[in-house]
C-alpha cells in the first residue's frame, strides 16, 4: 500500500518535471506563467541539478539531463516496487 503511494508520487513528480521542461521552451514568461515556472523550478531544480553537473548539454544547446533524470527516477522506484 505504501509502495503504491510512493509510485504514484514519483509519477506525479515526473509529470511536474515534464511540465517544467516544456515551460523552458517558452522564451518570455510573464504573469501566471512566470509564477508557475518559479514554483516548478523550486521543486525540480534541486533534483535536475544533480544530473546537470555530470551531463553537459549536447552541442552546447540541447540539455538531455531531464530525460536521464526521469529515467533514473522511474527505474529506481520500479525496482524498489518489485523488491518490496
Amino acid at each position: 500500500m505504501l509502495m503504491h503511494l510512493i509510485v504514484q508520487l514519483v509519477d506525479l513528480y515526473t509529470f511536474i518535471i515534464f511540465i517544467y521542461v516544456l515551460l523552458s521552451w517558452i522564451p518570455t514568461k510573464q504573469g501566471v506563467l512566470q509564477n508557475i515556472d518559479e514554483v516548478l523550478g523550486k521543486l525540480c531544480d534541486p533534483y535536475l541539478d544533480l544530473f546537470k553537473r555530470f551531463i553537459p548539454p549536447l552541442g552546447g544547446m540541447v540539455d538531455i539531463s531531464p530525460i536521464i533524470a526521469i529515467v533514473v527516477l522511474q527505474l529506481v522506484v520500479r525496482v524498489l516496487y518489485f523488491i518490496f
